[in-house]
């Protein structure tokens, strides 16, 4: 076939304005001999092209699964290993405090601005299982009702978005910001042992449809930059372990995959939550018995 006339055939095709007598003349220059001799392109050779085709409008092809694997990203080593002896003294008071939880936890209504659904597709139509299976941990920088006036703002644009599920402030108050049924824009850009989930192919991907993000109340030294501050309090460790401990259960989430921003951000510029100390936490979710 000529140069010159596959762009016509294409294009004729590609617009579905073969008429009848354009179908005659086509036929008798691309069909040919019997067999296609010569090396001669039929036309419905060139009609599937047409179909296969972008640029003509055809089916887009779907990408390799290569495409919706995060970058290359450090595995996470969970620091909550080692001992799960239980101390009576401390397991009988958290074990109180799981108690008053129940009625003195505040629950809020956020704006819908600043989460979502769980999706159970992702962006190249492969299924999604939306239940919770990591724990992000976060600190607010500022005060917890700096938090909390945030997410309750309405923030048309996607970059101004953001909320967690929990927050935990200084004196051991549990804000609950969120259901866990629903999908907190805790993490943007992030991936968590070679996962994410690529909802929108032009900002890459997410943990948020698999994650929960709890947040503990930054002390007044903290509202800064600086890598470390004066750390959390009892109080704080004490409730995120009540927390910790009946995500683990109704989730079935294991302790290795209670991590922090820090970690699962790609771009490398969180630090949250500075000055963490993970033996307290850990004393703490062995006396409750959810480690071993």
């Amino acid at each position: 076939m000529s140069a010159s006339l596959r762009p016509l055939v294409l294009a004729l095709a590609g617009a579905g304005v073969l008429s009848i007598g354009g179908l005659t003349w086509l036929g008798r220059d691309l069909f040919g001999a019997p067999g296609n001799a010569g090396g001669r392109a039929s036309l419905l050779d060139l009609l599937e092209e047409v179909r296969q085709s972008p640029a003509a409008g055809g089916l887009l092809q779907q990408p390799p699964a290569a495409q919706a694997l995060p970058p290359p990203h450090a595995a996470w080593r969970a620091p909550l290993g080692g001992a799960c002896q239980a101390d009576p003294l401390l397991r009988s008071r958290l074990l109180a405090l799981a108690e008053r939880l129940r009625y003195e936890t505040i629950r809020l209504r956020i704006d819908p601005s600043n989460y979502g659904e769980r999706f159970r597709q992702d962006v190249f139509g492969q299924p999604l299982d939306p239940t919770p299976q990591v724990v992000v941990l976060h600190e607010t920088v500022y005060g917890i009702n700096s938090a909390i006036n945030t997410f309750m703002t309405p923030h048309p644009r996607d970059e101004d978005q953001v909320s967690y599920h929990t927050l935990i402030g200084l004196d051991g108050r549990v804000v609950e910001v969120l259901d866990p049924s629903k999908r907190a824009f805790g993490s943007g850009n992030s991936a968590f042992n070679g996962r994410w989930v690529v909802t929108n192919p032009e900002v890459g991907g997410s943990i948020n449809n698999f994650s929960l993000h709890l947040s503990l109340e930054t002390p007044l030294d903290g509202e800064d930059q600086d890598s470390a501050h004066s750390g959390y309090t009892a109080a704080q460790y004490d409730a995120l372990a009540i927390v910790l401990g009946r995500w683990m259960r109704r989730f079935a989430i294991p302790a290795n995959n209670i991590t922090t921003h820090r970690h699962v951000d790609l771009g490398g510029e969180r630090m949250d939550p500075r000055s963490f100390d993970w033996r307290e936490l850990q004393l703490r979710l062995a006396s409750i018995g959810v480690l071993c």
